[in-house]
């Protein structure tokens, strides 16, 4: 059985980075237990919940400043102590798709599937009035790839995921384990999948090879990236409105200037696109000496969001353009606060990721 202890978060440290909407969605303080607090987007949720006056319990198999229950979800026990009084669950504790090359399959099954469940069980018997489970857009698999000579995918949450690896597939696993507990339990359960928000290197050498790192980061706010800072508000809103919704599964990417008019040439030629639906994207590219992506294959929708949550996302591609032109990073300042986490201890010999040359056992 996994080791766990408890240790007092530093007070300090989760005052920062504070947000003032996030405050005034909760009036009243909450008790919220934050899974994979360690993590990037964990820490972001306790940073920013704790600063707002809420009564945060940090849960991660690591310590840190912004844990206070250490041990793994995998373990029932450890699960049932930080569920204690809680009234709300952001569980945002995962295996990552860059773990498919370095675990074993049934290392995703324990910590994605069998450990939601556990979150599940014990926050029916806490009575939890939200439960808001963090997905990802890669749970959509190989729908994302249109074939050669196709439109670009105009990805919305009618998409019927295809899982194309143990990642993708324990992550829909654990979406309708969601399901299943708010239809049988009534638990409020609502499901984020999220586009990518790492800071870290392109998981793609050769995209890693073609473009500067902050002209990729860049070029995805197009399409498939969202910032974190907007990632923490989406759930905010979640939090706050999963008892009215039930149950529903929601995309959190920032909002794409294109529409679906723009995806024949998205696909063939997304400068053709662009200029058309952001004029002066040529010029900033120019004076930052970058360049556009040369196909995209899918654009994230975040209609769904917007509507059904009330979310209100601060950064878009137009915004960070003309951050970045200006000579400021193309992180939010609660991004920059956390940081860089990455999803491995060591190097590998083709660079931050592993490459899967064979599936895992």
């Amino acid at each position: 059985m996994p080791g766990r202890r408890l240790r007092e978060p530093d007070p300090d440290g989760r005052k920062r980075g504070a947000d003032t909407r996030t405050a005034r969605r909760y009036p009243v303080p909450m008790r919220i237990l934050v899974t994979g607090s360690t993590g990037h987007l964990g820490e972001a949720l306790v940073r920013t919940l704790a600063a707002s006056g809420h009564d945060v319990v940090g849960l991660d198999r690591l310590p840190s400043p912004h844990t206070n229950v250490v041990g793994s979800i995998v373990d029932r026990d450890v699960v049932a102590q930080a569920m204690r009084g809680v009234q709300a669950v952001l569980h945002a504790a995962t295996l990552h798709k860059p773990h498919v090359a370095t675990h074993a399959r049934q290392d995703f099954i324990d910590a994605n599937v069998s450990g939601t469940l556990n979150l599940l069980e014990e926050a029916v018997v806490a009575g939890v009035s939200s439960f808001v489970f963090t997905s990802t857009t890669s749970a959509f698999g190989a729908a994302l790839s249109p074939p050669p000579g196709a439109p670009a995918a105009w990805i919305t949450e009618d998409v019927v995921p295809v899982p194309k690896n143990i990642y993708g597939a324990t992550k829909t696993a654990a979406e309708d384990l969601c399901q299943v507990f708010h239809r049988r339990h009534r638990l409020p359960c609502v499901v984020l999948r999220t586009s990518r928000f790492f800071p870290e290197a392109d998981d793609n050498a050769e995209r890693r090879d073609a473009y500067a790192d902050a002209n990729l980061k860049l070029n995805e706010f197009l399409y498939r990236r969202v910032e974190l800072e907007d990632v923490v508000d989406a759930h905010a809103c979640a939090l706050q409105r999963a008892p009215a919704i039930g149950f529903d599964r929601i995309i959190v990417s920032a909002t794409t200037p294109f529409a679906p008019t723009d995806l024949e040439d998205l696909a063939r030629e997304p400068h053709v696109a662009l200029a058309r639906a952001v004029p002066e994207a040529a010029a900033a590219y120019a004076d930052l000496g970058w360049k556009p992506p040369a196909r995209i294959d899918r654009v994230y929708v975040n209609a769904r969001a917007r509507e059904v949550l009330g979310w209100r996302p601060r950064h878009d591609f137009r915004s960070v353009l003309e951050r970045m032109r200006a000579g400021g990073d193309w992180r939010s300042p609660l991004a920059r606060l956390v940081g860089a986490k990455g999803y491995h201890a060591e190097r590998f010999a083709h660079g931050p990721y592993p490459v899967e040359s064979s599936p895992a056992p």
